[in-house]
This record gives structure tokens, sequence and C-alpha cells, in this order.
């Protein structure tokens, strides 16, 4: 039976959400095609002769550009079993039942979606089924990446004297043990995380060395949930590949707790860390439920700086709560830190976004903005009580969407935020602090943000450019 597996973003990584069930349903017996449509066309000949399509939505971004593909292999199949996977299935079933899907699977995918083609083989599905969540402990295996685009094709790391490195990407666990209020994550693990065994993911790792990879990025949702399994996992590393770098996600109470185990990171080849900030106003971060407060970031900040490591924070700076002193306090904070080339311009332009299933729901503080439920953003809308945050939000991804467009580099983006941020707040804008002398920090080609709303010309590149209407 034929299988078509579906990717419509992943942060410009080679899928791992792809490769991992082609792996299993390969070895069940499926005829399995990988379809990345980030950098591949839509090709209506996999769609048709496709008995099962699974679409892979693990984010805010990829689930919205989702809905175009899924209208199309509809039109162009009627009779395939459609379904949805990933964390941003669960929370939007809804809205992806209207839209012609047929099953919905979260958690840990792999097993399900294996046993779903193996019953539609049989004969043994009906026309929908029930929503499937799994938290079993899987024996994973490695990832198969034949089929798919190679390595070249996408993210690059820019390292920090300009040169350019190709990139694979892996997870050594799922799930997270902490409950954030904003985080996707939360209602479909709810505090359970998952390991992904160790000689699984040297197994891949290899396999993407032996592809080109001189990076490796690991996209567990935070790397300290296991850190032990972490720890063994970067020293084996390192052991079998001292020349390779990577980078990892770790939350701000994560960094600080398990801070003695920051010096081994950088000596097996830890280039950056990635972190969730969020705001730097206490206020915020107690509202969702961070962990942390503003003292604790600039704590890791001292630290990563001290072990070596560039530290890459990530923010929601458009919240119901936001103010625009506190938005310029924010950009000072990022600036005084000397984060500034660290920083992704997309990160002062993320909103607040609160699909079904979120936690801040539970929210009093929340309940007063809350508008309905948008289907086309698949989430709660809300509006600013202040007009002049939600110009200033305008504006902010205005000057980002442009300038991503254009090519600017991150401090001259930053500068004009900073500009802007001071108008809005009626002030003369001080000049920034001068760049530090040292290395500008690595980063990654692909500027873009797992909750950040997809572009204009992301649309429009699966509705025109792919041949869909």
């Amino acid at each position: 039976m034929k299988v078509l597996l579906v990717s419509t973003y992943d942060l410009g990584h080679q899928p791992f959400g792809l490769a991992s069930p082609a792996a299993w349903l390969k070895q069940a017996g499926a005829d399995v095609r990988c379809l990345d449509l980030a950098v591949e066309e839509f090709g209506e000949d996999a769609a048709v002769d496709a008995r099962m399509v699974a679409i892979h939505v693990p984010m805010h971004t990829a689930t919205r550009l989702a809905e175009t593909i899924i209208r199309r292999i509809r039109e162009l199949n009627p009779a395939a079993h459609i379904c949805c996977f990933g964390l941003y299935a669960p929370a939007n079933a809804d809205w992806l039942r209207k839209l012609g899907v047929n099953s919905i699977v979260g958690g840990e995918f792999e097993g399900p979606l294996t046993g779903l083609y193996r019953r539609l083989d049989g004969g043994e599905v009906g026309s929908h089924e029930a929503v499937h969540i799994s938290f079993d402990k899987q024996v994973f295996l490695r990832p198969d990446r034949r089929g798919l685009p190679p390595l070249d094709r996408y993210v690059r790391l820019i390292r920090s004297d300009d040169r350019r490195g190709v990139v694979g990407y892996t997870e050594a666990s799922r799930g997270c043990k902490h409950h954030c209020r904003h985080c996707p994550v939360v209602p479909v693990y709810d505090g359970r995380f998952r390991i992904v065994q160790r000689r699984v993911v040297m197994a891949d790792i290899r396999h993407l060395v032996a592809q080109g990879a001189e990076h490796i990025t690991f996209g567990d949702p935070d790397f300290f949930n296991g850190p032990g399994h972490a720890v063994a996992t970067v020293r084996e590393l390192h052991a079998e590949f001292p020349e390779l770098t990577y980078d990892v996600t770790i939350k701000i109470e994560h960094l600080l707790a398990h801070a003695g185990r920051l010096p081994v990171l950088k000596e097996t080849g830890c280039l950056f860390v990635t972190t969730a900030v969020e705001s730097v106003e206490d206020r915020i971060l107690a509202l969702l439920d961070k962990g942390h407060v503003r003292a604790d970031f600039v704590q890791a900040a001292s630290l990563c700086r001290q072990y070596g490591i560039d530290l890459s924070p990530t923010f929601i700076p458009f919240t119901p709560w936001t103010t625009i002193r506190g938005y310029v306090d924010l950009l000072a904070t990022v600036d005084q830190l000397g984060l500034v080339d660290s920083l992704s311009p997309i990160q002062l332009a993320i909103r607040l976004l609160v699909p079904r299933g979120s936690r801040l729901r539970d929210l009093e503080e929340w309940q007063e903005h809350e508008g309905p439920f948008d289907e086309a953003a698949l989430s709660y809308g809300w509006v600013h009580p202040d007009p002049s945050v939600e110009g200033l939000y305008a504006t902010v991804r205005d000057i980002v969407a442009n300038s991503e467009e254009a090519g600017i580099g991150r401090r001259a983006v930053f500068s004009a935020i900073w500009q802007a941020a001071h108008d809005a707040l009626g002030r003369r804008a001080p000049p920034l602090t001068a760049p530090h002398h040292r290395p500008r920090p690595p980063y990654m080609s692909e500027a873009w943000y797992c909750c950040a709303e997809p572009t204009d010309h992301q649309l429009a590149r699966l509705r025109g450019d792919s041949g869909l209407t």
C-alpha cells in the first residue's frame, strides 16, 4: 500500500518528523514517499496514488500552511485516508476534520501511524477514527531519510567567520516535564517526556554526518529534561566526531539548575543554546508560569558567556499585558546583555497565540481579553486595550518581514525596531551599546520561527508556485 508523508515547514530543517515514521512504515511493508513542501514542489501524482496521506503538523506555522495542502489532496484523491500528526493535530482536530482529515495522532506518533497503516491495509478503518494521543515508551528505529532532499538544500549554520555549514537535525527526547501556560507541548504531553534511545540518536547522527552534516541541531523541547541522557549523548557524539558542532534548547530554569553541566556542553562542541525567555517582566513571566524571573535570565546570560556558549533568546513580546514602556525595556535589556547579534529579529515580532487546550485560558487575567476562536489563525483572538501597542506590533512585524526579504543584518533590524519603539513611546531613542569586541555569534540562515504567523511569501508559495488553489 502506498503512503505519502508530507511536511509543510520544519524551521528550514530536513524533517525528522517524516524520516522517523518512514522507517517504521517501511519496516511494516509500506511503499513510502516523503514530500517536503518547504523545498519541493507539490507532485499531484504522489497525492493521487497514495492510499494513506500523513501530514506532519508540529507547530503553528506548519499547521496554517497545511490547510491548502489538505484541501488540494482531498480534491485530487477523495478516497485517500488523510491523517494529521504532531503537536498541533489534537488541539485542532475539529478544524482538521472540517478540511477533510480522517484521523488525528498526537504524542508519540510512529507506533500509531504504523497501526493505522496496518488497519488500512487490512480494510479495518472507517472514514473517521478517534483522536489518538500516545505516550507509549517506544523503542525507536533510526530515521530513514531516503527520499528526502539532500541536506545542502536546507538551513545552513552561519559561523562567526561567515563560513556556512551543512546542518543535520535530530531529537534525543520529546515532550517536557514542565507546564508553561502558553506552550503547545503542554496540552499534549502534560508534563511527560520521552527519551529516544541513545544508540538510535547516534545512528541517526552517523547517517547525517555521512550525508554531509557539519553541525547538528537537537530539536528536543528541552535538552535538559533528562540531563544525564543529554550529557551522555553529547559526550559520545564528541568522542566519535570531535569536529562536529551542535546546538540545543534549554529553559532558563534548567540552565541555572544544571550550571555545572555547561562546561561539558562547551567541551563537546555546543555553539549556542536557544532559551525561551519570553519576557523580562516578572508579572508576565508569572502569568506564563515560566519558572524563572528577569534576574534569572540575566544570570543565565552571564553563565553562558562565562563558559563561552552563545545564548540565543526567544520572546513573546506582544501579549495583552505588554506596554510600550515594557517593550522598550525588553529591547534595552537585550542590548545591555550584549545579545543583539544573538537575537533573531522575528523574536521581537511574536504575538501571543492561544490555541485550543492552552492553560492560559484558565487565567482570569486572560479571560477578560479573550475573543472568539479564529479558525483562520488557529488561536483565540485578542486585541490589546492600548491601540498604540497594536500599532507598534504592526510596525515591528513589517520591519522584520521586509528586512528578512531584503537580507538586512540583525543589528540594523534591531536598530530600526529600537527607533520605532521609542517613537511609539514619544521619546528620543538613545544610542545602542557598541558591539562587543568578540566574534559575532553563530546563527541559522533560516530566520523564521515555529510560533510566528506564516509570511505572505510562505502562503503564496504553496498556493501559487506549487500549483495549488
